[in-house]
């Protein structure tokens, strides 16, 4: 299934089906997931990125035993709201879910800008975490962080201008 844009994937999901938030990074995954009712994402897990085979076969598997049934990936935009490499990277990724590892499921991108340095900045000051349990978590926090975003979003619906926060499917 192509990228979608967010404000149609409601309607493409099964009722009660899920959404699975992922923070792309170049070594590990992060994933969150929302409820049925998408309104509250939650820190699910971090893959440790290897071969696409393998990455795509562990979502495959969250996919099916968690009920999930679209994704939203976090798309790494420039401050300046650009689009760089680490943006195409993501699109690729996303076409080859489809693609190669035939995950058919409508997905769109939302923009993550500063959600990694969001979240490091409340671990640190409000959980007053440690750097290595911050290593450990940060990566399926911002999934959560991302999501949460995207699950606002669709809460609100449609501004006549969202370019300051969404990103587009195509």
């Amino acid at each position: 299934m192509p990228l979608v844009d967010l404000y149609a994937l409601p309607d493409l999901l099964p009722p009660r089906a899920r959404l699975l938030g992922l923070d792309l990074g170049s070594k590990t995954i992060g994933l969150a997931i929302s409820d049925g009712a998408l309104r509250l994402a939650s820190p699910l897990e971090t893959i440790r990125r290897g071969k696409f085979a393998a990455d795509a076969a562990r979502l495959k598997q969250i996919v099916a035993e968690r009920r999930v049934g679209g994704l939203v990936l976090g798309l790494p935009v420039n401050m300046d709201g650009s689009e760089g490499p680490r943006c195409q990277s993501t699109r690729q990724f996303a076409r080859n879910l489809d693609r190669i590892a035939g995950l058919d499921l409508p997905i769109a991108l939302w923009d993550e800008r500063l959600s990694t340095a969001a979240v490091e900045r409340f671990l640190v000051g409000e959980a007053d975490m440690t750097r290595k349990r911050r290593s450990q978590v940060v990566d399926k926090m911002a999934a959560a962080y991302i999501l949460q975003g995207a699950l606002d979003a669709l809460a609100r619906g449609p501004l006549p201008n969202r370019g300051e926060h969404g990103a587009a499917g195509a």
